[in-house]
């Protein structure tokens, strides 16, 4: 039986790559095989992942891109298309919240959060799902949350919105494009420790109260999701489309 999570030979986009999370992804994809296009806004940031990549044995590079303009992302899969020849994999890791009370919750607030992680979810998958449609293969893995599918306080409500929407962008795609042999699948992360949530590690009653809510009881780090990572985008996974792999200690069990 051939090794099923091995990425050799396989081409993937991150975008996102410069996030505590998106950074973990691609490190794993390219250790387990695969040439890793590693992309955000921030060329200089993506550059330092790259190399980050390459200094533990594998391939990569860096090209910046906007997902929330959908010419940038179009330029972003030409060029990879143009470099490599063909994308196997496309991994939208991006992801932001801005927590507001719903009674005040700005309307600049709530667009500019749907911008990044609804929209530009859906324009990454539109212009890398046109080069898969030709290739007749490929496999995309979203971004998603226990949020997505349970609410929560704390001025979530957008955030639980927008996750609520990754979902069901997840499941309409992967119905719509299973005859084009493209499967698309999610992550669902509870809590993740990343550059933008560190201060929950570094207040010890924060972070025993956060990790008392987790079954496991200990909240996530970004490595934690780099095996539901490759399993959706290997070919391990290759009758598995529409799920989401919620990555969370046991929180959604209950």
């Amino acid at each position: 039986m051939k090794n099923f999570f091995k990425l050799d030979g396989k081409i993937a986009i991150v975008t996102g790559g410069a996030g505590g999370i998106g950074e973990a992804l691609a490190m794993g994809l390219g250790i387990y095989g695969a040439t890793v296009v590693v992309s955000s806004r921030n060329q200089d940031a993506i550059g330092k992942v790259a190399e980050r990549i390459k200094a533990a044995g594998g391939q990569a590079v860096a090209i910046a891109c906007d997902v929330t303009d959908e010419r940038s992302v179009q330029a972003l899969a030409e060029a990879v298309v143009q470099k490599y020849g063909k994308i196997d994999i496309l991994v939208n890791a991006m992801g932001m919240n801005i927590k507001r009370e719903a009674f005040e919750y700005p309307v600049e607030d709530w667009d500019k959060l749907f911008s990044v992680n609804v929209k530009g979810t859906m324009i990454a998958c539109k212009a890398v799902g046109k080069v898969m449609r030709n290739q007749k293969k490929g496999a995309i893995v979203n971004l998603s949350s226990v949020r997505g599918i349970r609410g929560y306080t704390g001025g979530n409500v957008g955030y639980c919105a927008t996750k609520g929407a990754v979902e069901l962008i997840t499941k309409a795609l992967a119905l719509e494009w299973a005859p084009l042999g493209i499967r698309v699948n999610a992550i669902g992360p509870a809590l993740i420790i990343t550059p933008g949530t560190k201060h929950i590690a570094e207040n010890p009653e924060l972070a025993k109260k956060y990790a008392a809510a987790v079954p496991m009881g200990r909240i996530g780090v970004p490595e934690d999701l780099v095996g539901a990572c490759i399993f959706l985008a290997s070919d391990g996974a290759g009758f598995v489309s529409g799920q989401t792999i919620f990555v969370d200690g046991g929180l959604t069990a209950a």
